[in-house]
């Protein structure tokens, strides 16, 4: 079963692709949660209209990414957590950390499904993460983990 996806789906795609499923999770998962419509002709004319417009919305939107990307380049966003004395931290750092951080310091609110942790983080020191704003503007951001 051909299916239009409505929203990113884990392991299937992301918004407005046209994707092949089972019939079953299709019509039982997809379809009722809102995540996707069948791919019929009619269906097909919508996903067109809606991606022309959101083409241009996120072609007005370009310059306020490129200025929150100038702004988070060569910046350090400090995040905190609990470390031993060797330096370990317990646990790890996650996305949902690192939007708070950045919202706090900078004033910038970024989705934290947006954010990526590029490598694992278990000890204090400075990592790398990277933001999809839009599909030109990917501000690498830099943390630093610090003892909390």
């Amino acid at each position: 079963m051909e299916i239009i996806l409505l929203k990113d789906v884990d392991k299937l795609g992301s918004a407005h692709d046209v994707v092949t499923v089972k019939n079953g999770y299709g019509r039982n998962y997809l379809i009722p949660q809102g995540l996707a419509l069948i791919a019929n002709k009619k269906n097909r004319n919508i996903l067109n209209e809606r991606k022309r417009i959101e083409n241009v919305h996120l072609s007005k939107m370009l310059g306020a990414f490129q200025a929150i990307e100038a702004k988070l380049n060569g910046a350090i966003v400090k995040v905190g957590a609990k470390a031993g004395t060797s330096g370990k931290i317990f646990g790890s750092v996650t996305n949902i950390q690192i939007a708070n951080a950045v919202k706090e310091q900078y004033g910038i609110e970024i989705d934290r499904k947006k954010i990526t942790i590029l490598e694992e983080v278990k000890n204090l020191g400075t990592y790398t993460a990277e933001a999809d704003l839009h599909p030109e503007v990917k501000p690498k951001i830099t943390f630093e983990v610090f003892a909390d």
